[in-house]
């Protein structure tokens, strides 16, 4: 959780449930509340300037903070209300800083964009019209991922449950889904697991250490990519696909990914070398507490990903731990078990915003809403 300091440009008021800037551009109707990242100023339909601002009467934001592609940033109206506050050329030091604001979403310069601001507040808050200053302490996540923030996404699941629930989340996660090339998963696993206390390493899954971004690759003391769903499973390899799908693709060490090979997980076995904290046996692993649950939404995300429609296997998660080749993956009931036990960090919420907004533009629906795992799995 990031705390952050700033004073409000208005009175305190209920908030509300924001969007984020991917749903507002896809949105552009109505009013409606947006959390994002100032990026830069907009000064024509494709050119936002990221420095040396010329303005104070537009800002660009988008789900990353470090964006530069304007089809990922939603373009808005600084009204002169807010201009002291929010412009650009006044405060170049609002770059990088998550604002809410609330407006009408409709094009602005010929972009998708807000205009005529209602309300403008730095952080992940949202209220009414700019009055006079007051001093609070506010409270935001690094990006916008509680379920409110999402409804939207998944507007056709909500209210579903079991078989309708699987299948409508199947179509949310399989549709306008961009797919990575299994060389472009190194860079990207160096942006999603990248270790918060240090930008030049990666955390490692299983072992939890962490390690330089430059030293992936296939020798020992190397870290690789990890399938945290077992490619043998289904035999799916590494074309573009399932086996380069980010949400179950993880950094880990060469060693200790030998060592997992492609077993199930299930609780029990022997405490494994240089990786405290996990369990392995003939036919399953035990990984460390703190990542039980993201092994199971994982595995869990996959099933509902591929069903068989296209040229991937239909994968399963089933109550085995001998699966071998089969394009299933256990132990089911100590899956949905990790699940409750281990809910979604902070870290998990931040990286599946991250595959979201910069890399696949889909989600893992079972991070978002914890509860489903429940309502499809049992």
């Amino acid at each position: 959780m990031l705390v952050l300091l700033f004073s409000l440009m208005t009175a305190p008021a209920s908030a509300a449930a924001a969007l984020t800037v991917a749903q507002a551009i896809a949105g552009q109707s109505g009013t409606g509340t947006v959390v994002g990242y100032v990026v830069g100023e907009p000064t024509a339909t494709s050119t936002v300037r990221f420095s040396a601002f010329t303005g104070d009467t537009a800002i660009a934001i988008a789900d990353s903070k470090t964006e530069t592609s304007t089809t990922k940033m939603l373009y808005v109206q600084v009204t002169s209300a807010y201009r002291a506050s929010f412009g650009l050329l006044t405060n170049p030091s609002l770059i990088g800083k998550a604002v809410t604001v609330t407006g009408t979403l409709t094009a602005y310069f010929s972009h998708a964009g807000l205009k005529s601001p209602t309300a403008m507040t730095v952080g992940a808050t949202a209220t009414t019209s700019p009055t006079t200053t007051a001093t609070a302490t506010a409270t935001a996540t690094a990006s916008p991922t509680s379920s409110s923030s999402t409804d939207a996404y998944y507007a056709n699941a909500l209210g579903k449950s079991g078989t309708s629930l699987k299948n409508a989340l199947h179509t949310i996660i399989s549709s306008n889904v961009t797919t990575l090339s299994y060389d472009g998963v190194w860079n990207a696993l160096k942006v999603t697991d990248q270790d918060p206390a240090n930008s030049a390493n990666v955390i490692l899954l299983y072992s939890g250490t962490s390690r330089s971004k430059t030293l992936n690759g296939g020798n020992s003391g190397n870290w690789n990519r990890e399938h945290v769903w077992a490619q043998s499973h289904g035999d799916f390899g590494t074309a573009n696909g399932p086996g380069t799908d980010l949400h179950h693709l993880r950094p880990e060490d060469v060693t200790i990914n030998a060592v997992r090979g492609n077993k199930d997980f299930d609780d029990g076995g022997t405490a494994v070398s240089g990786a405290s904290g996990n369990y392995t046996d003939s036919d399953s692993w035990e990984p460390r507490d703190a990542v039980k649950g993201d092994v199971a939404r994982m595995l869990f995300y996959m099933a509902v990903r591929y069903q068989g429609d296209d040229a991937w296997p239909d994968l399963e998660v089933n109550n085995a731990v001998n699966n071998g080749s089969n394009p299933y993956m256990g132990k089911l009931s100590t899956l949905v078990q990790w699940n409750a036990e281990d809910p979604p960090s902070t870290a998990e919420k931040s990286r599946n915003q991250v595959i979201y907004s910069s890399y696949q533009h889909n989600r893992n629906p079972f991070i978002d809403h914890p509860e489903w795992v429940s309502s499809i799995f049992g």
